[in-house]
């Protein structure tokens, strides 16, 4: 508890009395005060450590990111950039410099990223690039002179480019201005989409741009603003880069690239390239038959490290596994945690991951070569373990019930720092010295809003479901929990399907929690972090056994005694929203259900969702060569079964789950049937609502939520969702 002090003036004496002061309950607005940290970076010394600091804007419609530093010793925090959209910083190999990426505005509105210099002996940072298309994800050579980073220009734009310059160079006659006026607008550059590919949304990015595919670039590292250096392309065609790595030696890049003009058909595979830092033909190494990333190059240069998924046979889910290869041709992996049954550089999925914090992992190497380093997830939670390369033998790094995110080291591989989040802490930064060192927290960027607040840990369980299958769940009390009361429930399923719920910060469970709910949110079959079998066994019985998971816990909860069974709620989003349609069609148990960026008809959704069903993940084959399957399969057949009231939350800019797919149809259909119903639609927001949307949306997101259960779970007046409001 905080203390306070009461001063008190007893005959003519000042007497100070600790008194405890109430916390008070966290509420959906607090998110505006939230802090996140993102894409950590290790000095090469390990003395300081640069991160992304993200932050509420102060309008409230979106976040800001800058850039700060911590030292591993004292844990002094200090700010570097007081840009709002500084990312990416990437320490110099002598620690003397930081590149990053900063967005500027141009005519009010965001311009394209660049790439900027910061000396850490003092001045002002300073920008270096100026490309169309702007430029990102910086790499430094090993030696420190040259940068490599992503650019989408194509021809066309650097030849506009080159005119403009020339434009602003030469002094042209009033006539001449007035020809070239003309020239230009007559110039008109067409907004009609001529589209080729099977995929060509995706959520978040919006329709995607074939004719600005990103190439790797390179540009000799500036000391200062009057060192004016020019950028060189040394990729360039039809086809993306991308996990672009130096080579020790820094003659040349590593990268990988699929050169499929249509992905949808084929089955997972991946190229991986070489191309000189000089200039010239880019190089193919070997394809290998899975979707791997995040590369890391081995300390002597000889072997690749990655997480991968084999794309052979087709499942539903997958699981990732931690692999080495050789760099030579036609080389092949191999997989280091064939007997580790749990997701290598998995993790487990809360509603507060930074937003546009951007960054990432790659498994890390021990100087000496003989182990790998990388997170994984079990059982709802995710840690760091190290892999021994010879035997795939895993060794913890850290424990608990936690959620390792974002990690990096030193060069040497013996200093580590990485964010933590829990239940109750949204993500700081902490340190670990390797061998035997214990995590040292650095960053307490909360601990302030969080000292007031009055935030509970969920209950961990386990249960068994209709077949013997042990599920794990949690259940979030509110935090004056009685169990000699009887309290509302709300079941809160995740999506994917092939993801998880654990150890990790949800705002959304924690104010359901305040506002007086018991929020159960389990992991059934399906989800990840419970190895291959668990995960995959929903494979074209997605929904079904998984409903049954779900009512398991249901049941087991009831019998605790503490809850009403006439005071039930269903909501998810995602795959949990295709399957609290599902559950409403199926029984009537709950008394209101909450359907967020949901799935109607499989149907409809096999013919607009931003990425193909071309392969036998989840349907052995397309919709009008079975039909039947996808119609037993879809929430809209058993419309007429459901009676219980239905609120609809879409994002109407989200292509992986789109509204015509589902939630129009489930609104269009229930209204027909006048069953209460309501559709909440959020302009410009897309499939990451709930995650990264627009703070004011994502606010009103969670008033709908618990406002609609309010009103049919415990009858408060909701005159704005009544009919003819």
């Amino acid at each position: 508890m905080r203390r306070v002090f009461l001063l008190v003036l007893v005959t003519g004496t000042l007497l100070v009395s600790p008194v405890l002061a109430q916390k008070r309950h966290i509420t959906e607005k607090d998110l505006f005060s939230f802090n996140w940290i993102a894409d950590s970076r290790v000095s090469p010394d390990g003395s300081r450590i640069a991160y992304v600091r993200v932050t509420v804007n102060e309008k409230k419609d979106g976040y800001n990111t800058s850039l700060w530093t911590v030292s591993p010793v004292s844990g002094e925090s200090h700010q570097l950039t007081n840009g709002t959209r500084d990312s990416s910083p990437r320490w110099s190999p002598d620690g003397k410099y930081l590149v990053f990426v900063r967005v500027t505005e141009k005519d009010g509105r965001p311009d394209q990223p660049q790439l900027f210099m910061l000396s850490l002996f003092g001045g002002d940072s300073f920008q270096f690039t100026t490309l169309p298309r702007g430029a990102s994800q910086p790499l430094w050579s090993p030696d420190g002179k040259t940068i490599a980073f992503m650019n989408g220009a194509n021809p066309e734009d650097l030849s506009k480019q080159k005119e403009r310059l020339r434009g602003g160079e030469a002094t042209e006659s009033a006539t001449t201005a007035t020809e070239t006026k003309t020239a230009e607008e007559d110039k008109h550059e067409s907004d009609v989409r001529v589209i080729t590919r099977s995929a060509y949304r995706a959520n978040g990015a919006g329709y995607l741009d074939q004719k600005h595919p990103q190439h790797i670039w390179v540009v000799a590292a500036p000391r200062n603003g009057d060192d004016k250096v020019k950028p060189r392309q040394l990729t360039s065609g039809r086809f993306a880069e991308g996990d672009v790595t130096w080579a020790n030696d820094g003659l040349k890049l590593y990268f990988t690239s699929d050169h499929s003009d249509d992905p949808a058909y084929d089955l997972a595979s991946t190229d991986f390239y070489s191309i000189p830092v000089v200039g010239g033909q880019a190089a193919k190494l070997t394809t290998i038959p899975m979707n791997a990333g995040s590369l890391s190059l081995s300390p002597n240069g000889k072997q690749f490290a990655f997480t991968g998924v084999v794309g052979r046979p087709v499942t539903s889910y997958t699981q990732p596994d931690l692999w080495v290869m050789d760099i030579a041709a036609n080389a092949q992996p191999r997989n280091l945690t064939t007997e580790f049954d749990y997701d290598l550089g998995g993790g487990v999925g809360g509603d507060n991951s930074p937003p546009r914090g951007g960054g990432g992992n790659a498994p890390i190497w021990t100087a000496d070569g003989q182990s790998i380093i990388d997170t994984y997830a079990r059982e709802g939670k995710a840690n760091l373990g190290m892999f021994s390369v010879a035997t795939g033998k895993e060794t913890d790094l850290t424990k608990g019930n936690q959620a390792v995110g974002n990690f990096r080291a030193t060069p040497d591989g013996r200093q580590f720092v990485f964010t933590i989040s829990t239940p109750t802490r949204i993500g700081d930064l902490y340190w670990l010295d390797r061998p035997g060192g214990e995590p040292k927290q650095l960053t307490h960027i909360n601990d302030e809003l969080f000292s007031h607040l009055n935030l509970t840990e969920p209950e961990e369980i386990w249960y068994t479901s209709f077949d013997g299958k042990r599920i794990q769940a949690w259940l979030q009390k509110p935090p004056d929990f009685d169990p000699g009361k009887k309290y509302p429930l709300i079941l809160n399923i995740h999506g994917g399907p092939h993801a998880a719920y654990g150890f990790v910060f949800d705002h959304e469970f924690q104010w359901m929690a305040a506002k007086g709910y018991v929020v159960l949110y389990p992991n059934p079959r399906g989800s990840t972090s419970y190895g291959q079998e668990f995960g995959n066994i929903i494979q074209y019985h997605y929904p079904g056994d998984d409903y049954k998971d779900l009512m398991a816990g249901v049941d087991e909860v009831l019998r605790r005694g503490y809850i009403d069974a006439n005071k039930l709620g269903v909501t998810g989003g995602s795959g949990g929203g295709l399957l609290t349609n599902w559950v409403i069609g199926q029984t009537m148990r709950f008394a209101a259900a909450v359907s967020q960026r949901d799935i109607a008809s499989w149907t409809d959704f096999w013919y607009s969702a931003d990425f193909t069903l071309f392969q036998e993940q989840w349907f052995r084959k397309p919709p009008f060569e079975d039909p039947e399957d996808y119609k037993a399969r879809s929430p809209i057949t058993y419309i007429n079964n459901v009676k219980t009231p239905l609120m609809l939350i879409l994002g109407e800019a989200d292509y992986r789950t789109p509204p015509g797919a589902g939630g129009e149809q489930m609104f269009r259909a229930l209204k027909y049937r006048k069953i209460p119903t309501v559709m909440v639609r959020f302009p410009n927001e897309s499939h990451e609502l709930s995650r990264s949307g627009q703070p004011w949306h994502r606010i009103e997101r969670l008033e709908h939520i618990v406002g609609w259960f309010d009103k049919w779970l415990l009858g408060m007046p909701k005159p704005e969702y009544d009919l003819g409001q």
